[in-house]
């Protein structure tokens, strides 16, 4: 991930050197939009610029982009997809919409879940052509970013250009790199360089857009969260996931991490959690990077820690509606899709207070919230809704119900309505 953004974000220092870019004197603040009635909002043209693909990679930032293609296509958009992928089943369509699928590469060994592809080609720019969008939307940070700057159409065939932000990339390489110097300053300056030249981005929290407006991006909306609660739901509870879970003791008290084995997501820090709590079993679904150091860490307590692997469909609604709580110590989370999921299923979070977590979990009401770190205080609050079940089962359902108010449905007609709407218009206000 970190060679991914740095790597793209370079790119466009060394290559957008070529072409004039268009001076800006749109507002630096927040774009706010007024809400649009469905009525109010005509038939949108998208390029979808969109990387790694949302169709064979496994996240919450996938769901977000199937979940948005989906919204579209009921509204009558036309959309067409470029994305990289390099496996046999990459999709040639995705409902109603073309996708084309780009030559990628893998960053093997130190990432290999994703495809990237560092360009448009040929086919994808043709897409863009016959198209004729109303709006470019890519996402970013990532060389896809960069492609939709250079070649979305210069001059008369510029395009509107939406970036969605989804990773967040200072805090990766204040872990991965914080030996360069000045590389904290530097990955700020260079995503400046790229923001600062679409007509509007959107984050996927206010609190990541208060951070990237802060650090002198301008024109930064939020493209608001959703869920699907019918997928994640109480009703997923199980015995036979919590017997999988916990090594045949279903009846222990059960802690479950679901996400990518990353060292940015500082699970090595439930190690702590462990020692300080010694009834509690611990499920990490996912995989990635980090789980051969993640065994050596919690290798002396093995016999409480199960690492499931990738989980789809009704297993994965299973493992989260059957745990007791949800741990969540990541500080690098734009947004926290897994959260919102274990909101949905009734279970109770205890999340770190960092970057877009916060505007997920009432502290108090809907889950917890802990400072970055900090071990001590991760134990403290997770016993404290382990012991306490009444405490624990009403957390939960003021969860689920706080997740019943986010669906797809409004948080796609805002970004076709609002966002969108905001690119084009910042586009025409253009002095050029």
């Amino acid at each position: 991930m970190l060679l991914h953004v740095v790597g793209g974000l370079l790119m466009l220092s060394v290559r957008t050197t070529t072409f004039t870019l268009r001076p800006s004197k749109l507002p630096t603040t927040a774009c706010r939009a007024a809400a649009t009635s469905d009525t109010d909002t005509p038939q949108r043209k998208v390029a979808l610029l969109v990387e790694p693909t949302p169709f064979t990679h496994v996240s919450g930032y996938a769901n977000r982009f199937q979940e948005m293609l989906k919204h579209l296509e009921r509204r009558g958009d036309v959309v067409a997809v470029a994305t990289p992928d390099d496996v046999p089943e990459a999709p040639a369509s995705f409902g109603k919409f073309a996708v084309t699928t780009l030559g990628g590469f893998r960053f093997r060994p130190w990432y290999p879940e994703i495809c990237l592809s560092l360009d448009l080609d040929g086919a994808a720019l043709q897409m863009i052509r016959d198209l004729d969008p109303d709006v470019v939307h890519a996402s970013s940070p990532g060389f896809l970013a960069v492609a939709a700057l250079r070649r979305a159409g210069q001059g008369a065939e510029r395009k509107p250009l939406l970036l969605s932000y989804h990773t967040h990339i200072p805090v990766y390489v204040r872990k991965y790199a914080s030996w360069v110097p000045f590389i904290e300053k530097t990955t700020w300056a260079l995503l400046r360089a790229v923001h600062n030249r679409a007509d509007l981005t959107i984050a996927t929290s206010p609190q990541i857009r208060d951070e990237l407006l802060a650090n002198g991006i301008e024109r930064v909306g939020v493209w608001n969260k959703g869920i699907d609660t019918d997928r994640f739901h109480p009703k997923f509870r199980s015995d036979a996931a919590r017997a999988r879970m916990t090594s045949g003791h279903p009846g222990d008290k059960l802690a479950v991490y679901v996400g990518r084995l990353g060292v940015e997501k500082r699970i090595d820090e439930l190690r702590g959690v462990l020692e300080a709590i010694p009834e509690l079993r611990l499920a990490l679904v996912g995989a990635g990077p980090a789980e051969p150091g993640l065994r050596e860490t919690f290798a002396d307590v093995a016999d409480r820690v199960v690492f499931t692997g990738l989980l789809r469909g009704d297993e994965l609604s299973a493992a989260f509606a059957s745990a007791d709580v949800f741990l969540m110590p990541s500080d690098s989370e734009t947004l926290g899709f897994v959260v919102l999921e274990s909101m949905a299923s009734g279970v109770p979070v205890v999340g770190c207070r960092a970057g877009g977590i916060p505007n997920l979990i009432d502290d108090g009401a809907t889950g917890r919230l802990h400072a970055v770190g900090d071990v001590a205080e991760i134990a403290e609050l997770t016993r404290g809704l382990l012991d306490d079940a009444p405490k624990r089962d009403a957390m939960g359902a003021a969860a689920r119900a706080e997740a019943e108010r986010w669906d797809w449905a409004s948080s796609g007609e805002t970004l076709r309505a609002d966002s969108y709407g905001a690119a084009i218009r910042n586009f025409a206000a253009r002095d050029d």
